[in-house]
């Protein structure tokens, strides 16, 4: 069994992006310039903001962070987004979900321009994505398929089963695993919450990659030895013992699942630490995109 590290390839595809700013810098390029729009002030939101933040500065990205109340209206946020679509000094800008209620947020997505959409959810790059077309691919399919690249994990000719169908995590990977080339070329299933005895897919499959948001719902009995294993999910259980009352848990059991795996992510430090490395990298795409 092998752990798939997203901190340790998170950090090298920094070190690698870092080392293109420099090289940008010696030209007297301007350098990539990520924003970020946070409205209110979910707890989550705020961390994972400010952590996309602080990458930026790290490797040499200016950064932007766009902070308005949860009371704004959709007219308000729109007009936000046309500022920061027309600003030529921002290559690329994310709007942090979830918004509030009182908002549509799929009128917001849509509002972003393509070109400046490093989040990859424009139905426009979504559609170039499954085109095979060069785009922004989502942060956190993208990170999963680079974490597979780089660790040299066979996916062609596999069975891939992907559990959830988001449009942030399971259709498009769903999508990327069948796509021509390395990681590729899967045969894939996706199931969801409507799927009927899942584990009857789940128990011939090559590769199991689950965003469910279920703590510990991927079992050992629903496995195979030597599955390679994606875990996504992500969710806060309380726990009184923690020092901060609550452990992060995966949608996996990863105790029982890991022995019979040939790759496993764990939660956390496996997909996490790449959606943020992916997010910079579709940054730097974008500049590209903005200087063509």
């Amino acid at each position: 069994m092998q752990i798939l590290d997203g901190n340790k390839i998170s950090n090298d595809i920094k070190e690698e992006i870092a080392a293109e700013v420099v090289k940008i810098k010696e030209r007297g390029e301007k350098v990539p310039h990520l924003a970020a729009v946070l409205v209110g002030s979910n707890g989550a939101s705020l961390t994972y903001v400010g952590s996309k933040v602080r990458s930026c500065e790290k490797i040499g990205f200016e950064s932007t962070l766009v902070s308005l109340p949860e009371t704004i209206t959709e007219e308000e946020l729109l007009v936000k987004i046309d500022e920061l679509n027309n600003d030529d000094e921002i290559d690329g800008f994310i709007v942090q979900l979830p918004l509030p209620k009182h908002i549509d947020e799929q009128k917001i997505l849509l509002a972003i321009d393509p070109r400046k959409d490093v989040d990859g959810f424009h139905p426009e790059n979504f559609g170039r994505m499954a085109l095979e077309m060069e785009t922004f691919i989502p942060a956190t399919p993208f990170g999963i398929m680079e974490l597979l690249k780089r660790y040299n994990v066979e996916t062609s000719g596999k069975h891939t089963v992907v559990i959830g169908r988001s449009h942030i995590v399971g259709r498009p990977m769903s999508i990327l695993m069948s796509t021509k080339g390395n990681p590729g070329d899967s045969t894939v299933t996706l199931t969801h919450s409507r799927t009927k005895n899942i584990e009857e897919f789940t128990k011939n499959a090559d590769i199991i990659i689950t965003a469910l948001g279920v703590p510990n719902y991927l079992k050992a009995d629903m496995v195979k030895e030597g599955v390679v294993v994606i875990d996504v999910g992500i969710t806060r259980v309380p726990d009184e013992t923690h020092p901060k009352g609550y452990v992060i848990r995966g949608d996996v059991d990863f105790e029982a699942v890991s022995p019979k795996s040939s790759y496993i992510t764990p939660v956390p430090g496996g997909v996490g630490p790449m959606t943020i490395a992916m997010l910079l990298k579709n940054t730097l795409l974008a500049r590209k995109v903005q200087n063509k």
